[in-house]
């Protein structure tokens, strides 16, 4: 690509004169977005680098982190004016959306903020293209989605948002003016970009659902060391609690799924999942609805069948190909024919060999034959339901399961166990959680440990955390 070019040039151009900056900016842009630090424009960097964000430059990394040089409003009352409107909305539309993501923060800090229709407000907040006046030009569609400025008098905490970008109210297509707005704000009162992915100061864009959108731990953490909790808060009224990001290097962490997509394995978490696939030497964590913005978040199971992934939460599953959602889905678990008494599934196995899908609810499974689209029947006709214990040697129950390179493997308990005919050799997982952002600086290892059970030709193999 002409950017790939123009970068290796400049690179070349630079080494000739002893002199290797953007090598140094490469390093410091990978270890911010938790990549394999390699100094060099390799292709998962030119991936992260396609990929819609905020205009304002990534500071030292933190969880949180602020511009430094005490740069906070030194008051608590703030003004904002809306000075022209996006053609993509309504003025309705856009001045709710503004006013939501303003009160994302009120919420959690003493700041209030009063609209004004004329004059200079503290927060000036505009669409514009290219060029708009302030010496940082858009780029078109894609790219840079809004930039806005730190406190500070004159363009302090001014707002910008790019009008060639196609903004959006209460959607998932563009990109919802409430999450660009509500992150931009973030900036316009002293915050810079969080290098946590659950974070809405992450540099990135990410869908969430707006009528349900909790301002993450890590963003309520980083603006109250900027102006305190709200002190106007009803003790009495409890809401739900600022939502964490899962960390890897959690040894007690119990996964929600585990599931295979075309050569990835996906392992699920909260509103989170993380990638391992072989393009990538370092687990990517993101958010679900990066990829399916119409999945639910805290899924109950997962499995790949005929190149879609499978989603389950309480009654209902959801059905991507690739990234798109497939017609017809939600459905609920009436689809596959499991009985009414079935409210949830605890874990779904596919397996390859037999072309059978196995349901697990509790200390028992169902068999689902992919090929037929039916559940396994007795010689009554009677759906065919089999215990755990009795089919499984050594378990009770599955959480999470998974078969991967002709293993089953299945979490109980936030352990891994894992069966295979005739399998008798050490084997080491390293679970894709395996990350060199480890409090320790350890990796997160699972050692396997082979026990032989009596009178069986499997092995039993139990997965500890080291």
């Amino acid at each position: 690509s002409i950017l790939q070019n123009l970068c290796l040039v400049y690179h070349f151009l630079n080494s000739l004169r002893g002199l290797n900056p953007l090598t140094k900016k490469l390093t410091e842009m990978q270890r911010f977005f938790g990549l394999h630090i390699t100094g060099t424009l390799d292709t998962e960097t030119l991936d992260l680098m396609k990929k819609p964000r905020c205009g304002v430059p990534d500071g030292p990394i933190a969880r949180y982190s602020t511009f430094g040089r005490n740069l906070k409003w030194e008051k608590n009352s703030l003004t904002y004016r809306i000075v022209n409107y996006t053609p993509d909305m309504s003025a309705a539309e856009v001045d709710d959306s503004i006013n939501r993501a303003l009160q994302v923060w009120a919420r959690v800090t003493p700041l209030t903020f009063t609209r004004l229709y004329s004059g200079t407000a503290d927060i000036m907040i505009s669409f514009g293209r290219q060029s708009h006046g302030d010496y940082y030009p858009f780029d078109g569609p894609g790219g840079t989605l809004a930039h806005a400025f730190a406190p500070s008098s004159g363009i302090g905490g001014d707002a910008h948002f790019d009008e060639d970008e196609t903004f959006t109210f209460r959607s998932n297509r563009g990109f919802n003016l409430f999450l660009v707005a509500a992150h931009e704000f973030g900036h316009s009162l002293g915050l810079s970009h969080s290098d946590d992915p659950g974070a809405l100061m992450y540099p990135t864009y990410s869908y969430r659902n707006p009528d349900t959108f909790v301002l993450p731990r890590d963003d309520v953490n980083g603006i109250q060391s900027l102006y305190g909790p709200n002190p106007s808060k009803d003790p009495t009224v409890v809401g739900p609690p600022p939502p964490t990001t899962p960390d890897a290097c959690d040894s007690t962490m119990i996964l929600d799924a585990v599931a295979t997509l075309r050569g990835e394995m996906l392992f699920f978490k909260d509103s989170f999942f993380w990638r391992s696939y072989p393009q990538s030497n370092t687990p990517q964590q993101t958010l679900i609805t990066n990829f399916w913005p119409s999945a639910p978040a805290g899924i109950d199971a997962a499995y790949e069948s005929s190149d879609r992934v499978f989603l389950f939460k309480d009654r209902k599953v959801w059905a991507f190909s690739g990234y798109t959602p497939v017609p017809g889905y939600p459905k609920t678990l009436k689809a596959f024919g499991l009985p009414r008494s079935v409210s949830k599934v605890d874990a779904v196995l596919y397996d390859q060999e037999s072309g059978k899908t196995l349901f697990f609810v509790d200390t028992v499974f169902y068999s689902y034959d992919e090929g037929r689209k039916t559940l396994d029947r007795d010689q009554m006709g009677r759906v065919l339901k089999k215990r755990v214990d009795q089919n499984f040697s050594g378990l009770s129950r599955a959480t999470a399961a998974f078969q991967h390179q002709g293993e089953f493997i299945h979490e109980e308990n936030g352990k891994l166990h894992l069966w295979k005919c005739d399998f008798f050799k050490a084997f080491w997982l390293q679970l894709c959680l395996g990350v060199e952002k480890c409090n320790s600086f350890e990796m997160l290892r699972l050692h396997v440990c082979i026990t032989t059970i009596a009178n069986s030709s499997s092995a039993y193999v139990q997965v500890d955390a080291q």
